[in-house]
């Protein structure tokens, strides 16, 4: 990558293609990065940012998975320890208060840390710089073979 990114000055469709592919993974998922680089895969450098997308993409969904099985576990222990307990002046539990927030604030932590790689790496595809997440971008560079 580091011959290509220094010999190769992309074009100015290439520098577009390659912001959309990391401004669009915000409303479009994985699939929009997907489709860009389906589409744009014989220009490396267009190729190498959707693909970095992409992966993130596929990474930020794993995470949500995992905290939806984390969200479902805080609630069915909660109404498990609690079923045919009186209901007269029991509160819940703090756990419960506890395990809710702290989920939602890694759920609004993937969200802010997915905004803030999209516009970066965007402004960065926009330069024309090959800019690469960190760990992702050496797999796309091995998945591309820039």
């Amino acid at each position: 990558m580091n011959d290509l990114a220094t010999t190769y000055e992309p074009t100015s469709d290439e520098k577009t293609m390659a912001t959309l592919a990391q401004v669009l993974q915000l409303v479009g998922s994985w699939i929009a990065p997907l489709i860009i680089y389906v589409v744009k895969r014989e220009s490396k450098f267009v190729a190498f940012h959707a693909m970095q997308a992409l992966l993130w993409q596929i990474l930020v969904m794993i995470l949500w998975f995992v905290a939806m099985i984390v969200w479902f576990v805080v609630i069915f222990t909660t109404v498990i320890s609690h079923a045919g307990k009186a209901a007269a002046n029991n509160p819940p539990p703090l756990g419960f208060f506890l395990g809710a927030a702290s989920i939602w604030l890694v759920a609004m932590g993937i969200m802010g840390l997915n905004l803030f790689i999209a516009i970066y790496f965007a402004i960065k595809a926009g330069r024309g710089e090959w800019a690469a997440y960190p760990v992702i971008g050496k797999i796309a560079h091995r998945i591309i073979g820039a």
